[in-house]
């Protein structure tokens, strides 16, 4: 990720990402919850959060919103975001929307984050 003014010149502790596996699909129906979850995981100083979307289906432009949301949040409270994400298609639908740049995508789960305590799996697909 491109340096971000305001950013903290340390990193952030190892160890203390909160790491959210998403399921099934991000649409206008599961966007209400992930984004009220995301809200108050995203609440404190400096949150650390890896979002893993390697089973997420299908992203609409509202899904799109809540990732630009997250992102946003974070940036402002000086943390960081990482999208996981083995998907083709979501790099191909952040290509055609032009936010390539815009979140530091990871091809598999960081080294250190994926222990089973800082887990928080979301079920998407409650529709």
């Amino acid at each position: 990720m491109p340096d971000v003014p305001g950013r903290p010149a340390q990193p952030l502790q190892a160890g203390t990402a909160r790491v959210v596996t998403l399921r099934g699909e991000l649409d206008l129906l599961t966007a209400p919850a992930l984004r009220a979850r995301l809200d108050m995981l995203t609440a404190g100083h400096c949150p650390d959060l890896v979002l893993d979307l390697r089973r997420v289906s299908f992203i609409d432009c509202t899904g799109l919103g809540v990732l630009c949301r997250v992102r946003n949040r974070v940036s402002a409270r000086q943390g960081r975001l990482r999208l996981v994400t083995d998907s083709d298609l979501l790099r191909r639908v952040l290509r055609h929307t032009g936010m390539t740049g815009v979140f530091e995508l990871l091809p598999c789960m960081p080294v250190g984050v994926a222990d089973p305590p800082a887990t928080d799996p979301v079920d998407s697909a409650a529709h």
